[in-house]
């Protein structure tokens, strides 16, 4: 279903002035609900996009059918987001695409290697305030001419990340050969999305505040498949994966992250069964996100050879408090390439 949002000209002098708010309740009345997220097509004169909203985590995800910066752009999609109460608005592009997004005030934070199968895909993101003035939605003075910004400084959330990495390389490190005679043997079961397991797992995971997602759509016309993992001593772990078959990857996502030892190596090798698993089925790459306060789960990404691709700032919600996400990334076909 395709709802567009008609009457604002790239050429008017007013096209600035035209409040959002109309056009975005006409949007909203006709929007597609899909896996938690709604997905809304917007497309007018001067934008045409879609957009996937979701509630839960508060993130918007912008897919731009019409190539090119533009203040209006910028200002649709903030405005937008402002008015749904979206905190994070993000995009993913292929490189020559990155100074446009610069050029509109977004934020080079992440890469996925070999998304698209060949080449890598980048993440911009860009925090939206509720309290912004309209002044303050338009495009940074001096963006608009700068093909090339010079970078920010490393930031406290940057170092922060970079002392959970460190910690995590250590711990994967003391694992080491030992993992061999520690790690629990883990069996993976393909279960459906409406699987009474998994619909137990996940209010279990929401009531006690450890989910890590709500498995909501990452993307458009993806496959979702849903694993139940266990292992000795009653750990259970529920996993998802959405794939793209064109490009060749996939997004893995965990339910909860560790909380004890046990748990972490029954995490270590669960991370490593699925891994094996989207490697046999000729996966190239994958990419997931985690707390960027969680060693534990940091370990279990590093130890099965992922490597930080960035940081998303302010982009997941876990136990209703707004965290900042490492990515990782491994090419499971041929690590050496990264």
């Amino acid at each position: 279903m395709v709802a567009k949002a008609w009457g604002e000209r790239a050429d008017s002098r007013t096209s600035e002035r035209i409040s959002v708010r109309d056009r975005a309740a006409q949007v909203a009345a006709q929007v597609t609900s899909k896996r938690g997220v709604e997905e809304m097509f917007v497309q007018n004169d001067t934008v045409s996009l879609c957009l996937l909203l979701n509630r839960r985590a508060k993130t918007m995800r912008v897919i731009d059918f019409r190539a090119g910066p533009s203040h209006a752009k910028r200002l649709f999609v903030l405005r937008l987001a402002k008015r749904e109460g979206i905190e994070k608005v993000y995009t993913l592009v292929e490189r020559d695409e990155v100074s446009t997004w610069v050029k509109l005030g977004f934020a080079k934070e992440a890469n996925i290697a070999g998304f698209y199968k060949r080449s890598d895909a980048l993440i911009l993101g860009c925090s939206v305030d509720a309290s912004a003035s309209e002044s303050n939605l338009r495009i940074p003075i001096g963006l608009e001419e700068d093909d090339d910004p010079t970078p920010d400084a490393p930031s406290a959330a940057h170092d922060f990340a970079e002392k959970t990495l460190v910690h995590a390389k250590k711990h994967a490190k003391e694992l080491g050969e030992a993992a061999t005679r520690t790690l629990p043997l883990t069996k993976l079961a393909i279960v459906r999305e409406n699987d009474a397991t998994l619909k137990k797992a996940m209010e279990k995971a929401i009531r006690s505040g450890r989910a890590l997602t709500g498995f909501e759509a990452f993307g458009r016309d993806v496959e979702r498949r849903f694993f139940h993992l266990t292992s000795r001593g009653g750990f259970e772990l529920v996993a998802s994966t959405e794939s793209q078959s064109c490009f060749g990857n996939a997004f893995l996502e965990l339910l909860t992250g560790p909380k004890t030892e046990a748990e972490r190596l029954a995490t270590v090798a669960a991370l490593r069964a699925l891994c094996d698993k989207l490697l046999a089925e000729g996966v190239v790459s994958c990419f997931a996100m985690s707390a960027s306060d969680d060693v534990a789960l940091a370990t279990a990404y590093v130890f099965n050879g992922f490597r930080r691709t960035g940081l998303l700032q302010n982009h997941i919600t876990v136990g209703g408090i707004r965290k900042d996400a490492i990515v990782w990334s491994r090419k499971l076909a041929n690590p050496a390439d990264e």
